[in-house]
Parts: structure tokens; sequence; C-alpha cells
């Protein structure tokens, strides 16, 4: 590999993603506008792509080492010195920057001072040769780990309490880019005619083995003509699976009690043949109108979207009306980390009792829904015990009418006997929890 080289122009359009990338979610939206506006295209967009990525991967990182030369918490300073100094420790730390990039680092101080204040640019002037000359110390496992996957320390040392030494292969699957799953809508088409339009595409693709009808696509392409037709979904194997464990009969009444943006919704109509009822629940607006557009081209005609608070639904609904009931829980999602690099930094383990308090509402709730002979699904797209085997133990312990149904397949058994467990680096998945439960008659 060469020296990196990179022009002002190309440093200005990462500052600005940056700095972007802190008010606008997900941050692919802040780095388009930012390339849009300084014209970077091209062969230049791929380069700076995996740049602005690989600063979002290493944000907290990078913000320990700005602590470290600034002696302040970054997250304190001004919006365009910290993006920058984030910029500059990525390029200058991270990388081998050629000499003419080394000045183009120092030439920022004046791009700061135009920006915000020149007070601003000297002070970033005077650190830079701190940020060019910082060598790491690296001196246990944990910080080894952390500078080779990136990851909090709190969180490995956890993986490591759950995982011991197999830790470290699932710190290297969340670092891994999973390929875009799509789940194949049987209300209108089949796997093979959506494989058909592919093959025709020239675009490579895998069929799943546990889940006939989710297609891993290979090769950089865009399916929207499949997903703007409703011929398919946007969807992990891991989340598929969900359905198919609850597994609805056409004819019976569904609740989904936290539905947005309504993937397993309409997996569950397609699994009714779009005969019953499914009553969908979430309570953020922007995520219900994008559930509705998914119903509406995915052609489900059985669902009802409710935008309520899911702790609610027995006092909207009434009590014991449910043959099924699926609660995919809100929780901390550090499962879908490989989707979201940047969620590995903003995951909080002080955040963890909140969601399980939460999780707990959720599922009191779910068990008044259901009728006596009902099944309950409780799943989430977390690997902490706490809001997975923990939840499911303490509501077991509460309603002696309760009784697990062991999931045998297509994943491994969780910590509870029973339950199962999709893992990142055994099953190229998200991380995902199951646990069915059936109200006893």
């Amino acid at each position: 590999m060469g020296k990196l080289k990179l022009s002002d122009r190309q440093l200005y359009a990462l500052i600005e993603a940056v700095k972007l990338g802190e008010e606008v979610k997900p941050s692919q939206g802040a780095k388009r506008k930012a390339f849009a506006k300084y014209k970077i295209e091209g062969w230049e967009n791929s380069k700076l792509t995996g740049i602005f990525y690989s600063i979002q991967r290493r944000l907290g990182l990078i913000d320990e080492i700005i602590e470290e030369l600034v002696g302040v918490s970054p997250l304190i300073l001004d919006p365009w010195l910290r993006a920058t100094l984030r910029v500059a420790v990525e390029v200058a730390v991270f990388r081998d920057p050629s000499e003419k990039t080394r000045q183009h680092l120092k030439g920022l101080a004046q791009f700061l001072s135009k920006k915000t204040h020149p007070f601003v640019g000297y002070y970033y002037y005077d650190l830079l040769p701190r940020i060019l000359e910082y060598v790491p110390i690296i001196d246990n496992e944990e910080e080894r780990l952390k500078w080779d996957y990136l990851f909090p320390e709190w969180f490995i040392v956890r993986m490591k309490n759950m995982l011991g030494d197999e830790a470290e292969d699932l710190l290297k699957a969340l670092n891994e880019t999973l390929p875009t799953s799509i789940r194949v809508n049987r209300l209108k088409t089949s796997v093979e005619e959506v494989e058909g339009y592919l093959k025709r595409k020239n675009v490579r693709f895998e069929r799943s083995e546990r889940v006939g009808t989710v297609i891993r696509i290979l090769d950089p392409f865009n399916p929207e003509w499949l997903l703007s037709r409703g011929f398919a979904i946007a969807q992990e194997e891991a989340a598929a699976v969900a359905s198919l464990v609850l597994a609805p009969k056409p004819g019976e009444t569904v609740i989904d009690l936290a539905a947005a943006p309504g993937g397993k919704t309409a997996h569950m109509a397609e699994l009714m043949k779009n005969e019953g009822k499914i009553y969908a629940f979430d309570v953020d607006s922007a995520r219900i109108r994008r559930m509705k557009e998914v119903l509406r081209r995915t052609g489900v005609e059985i669902a009802e979207t409710i935008k309520a608070d899911g702790r609610k639904a027995p006092k909207l609904l009434g009590k014991e009306i449910a043959d099924r009931v699926m609660l995919d829980a809100p929780c901390t999602s550090d499962g879908t980390i490989a989707k979201n690099p940047e969620l590995r930094w903003r995951l909080r383990e002080k955040n963890i009792p909140r969601v399980v308090q939460l999780q707990k509402e959720l599922i009191e709730s779910a068990w008044k829904l259901l009728k006596p002979g009902g099944r309950l699904l409780y799943s989430t797209c977390s690997m902490f015990p706490e809001e997975n085997e923990e939840v499911v133990k303490w509501f077991l312990e509460r309603h002696k009418d309760a009784r697990l149904v062991p999931i045998n397949g297509p994943y491994d058994p969780g910590f509870l006997e029973g339950t199962m467990r999709a893992w990142p680096h055994r099953h190229r998945t998200i991380g995902f929890f199951y646990a069915l439960m059936e109200k006893k008659e």
C-alpha cells in the first residue's frame, strides 16, 4: 500500500461529513450530503467513503486519543474542531499520510479559523504535531482487543465473560460487512422468480439454508426494483426466523407489539395467507409511516396499524383476544453492529437496566393479550443475557400459567434450556434471541 494522499477539498468533505454525521442519522445520509457539496464522485467517492466509515467504527477510540491529548472530553469542544480532530487522528494515527497530506492537515488551521474563530485555528495548529507523533500504549489483552476490533472495553469484557476465547471471533464478525439480505414475499411472487431476476441482472446471490425465502445478494447491487414492487423486503435471516418460530396460522388473531418498520408483520401476513387479523403497534410516527408503506407494497390486507405504546394494548384491544403475540422487544440492538458500525460507541452499559424495565413491562402486556392455549414469542436483537434469558426467567417465575416451548433450531441453544440464539460469528447473520411461551389452558 502506498502512502495516503488527500487533497484539501477531500479533507474538507470528510470533516463536513463527520460533523453532519452527529446530527443526521443514519450517518450515510450525512456523508452523501457533504460529498455532494464538494463534488466527490467516482473512485474518489469510494476512497473517501472507506475513510468515513472507518472513522465511524473507530469513533470511541479516536475520541479517547483526543481526550488524552487535549485533556477534556471532545464532546465539549467546538463541533468544527471536534470533527477536524477526528479526521486528523484517523489520517495521522491510523493511516500512513504522504508528506503532502501532512501539509494539508496543517492547512486545516485556516479552514477552522474561517468556519469558527481564529483562536480555534491556532489551537488546532499547536496540537497537530502531537497528533502526528502519537503512539498508543497497549499493555493488556483488553487494550489489544480494543485496538484490533474497535469496541469499548466494557463490551469486550462482557463478551469474554459470555463466550470465553470465542469472543474474539464474535468481535471479528461484528466488524465484517454483512451482504444485503432480502426475504421474498410469496403473497406476490416466488423465490424462483426473484432468483431469475437476479440472474438476468448478472448478480451473484445465495439462498439461505435456514430460511428458504431469504436471499443474500453477494455483489454490490441495489434491489430497489424488487422492494418498491413488494416482491421482496429487506430483512436479515435471523429476523425472518422469528415469524417462523411463532408460526401464525391463517384465520388467527395476531398482535405485533413493537412492529415498525413492518418486516415481521408482513412476513406473518404471508404465513397466514392474508387470512385473519394482525394488530401492529408502534409509538413512532415516522416508523409507522414506513410500516404502512411496506404493508401497502407487499399487498398485506389483514394488518391494522395502531400508533400507541404496546404497554397500552390490553386497554385498547381487551384481554385474552390473541392466538399469537409477537414481541420483538426494543433493545440495545448490539446484535446489529455489523449493520450499524457507529452503534458500538453509542452503547452505554448503564442504559441496559432501563431497556430491561421496558422489556418486562411489554412482556406483561403481551401476556394479558394472549388467549389460554395461545403462544408468545419474545425476541431481541441483543446479545446481553439481561435482555434475554434473564427477562424470560423473571417472567416464568411470576407466571405459573406459562410454559417454555422448546425451540429446536435452526440456531444454537440459548443459556436457558429451550431458548435459542443466533450468533454473528457462528451463523453469518445478526445476533438474535428467541423464547417461545405458551399460556396453559
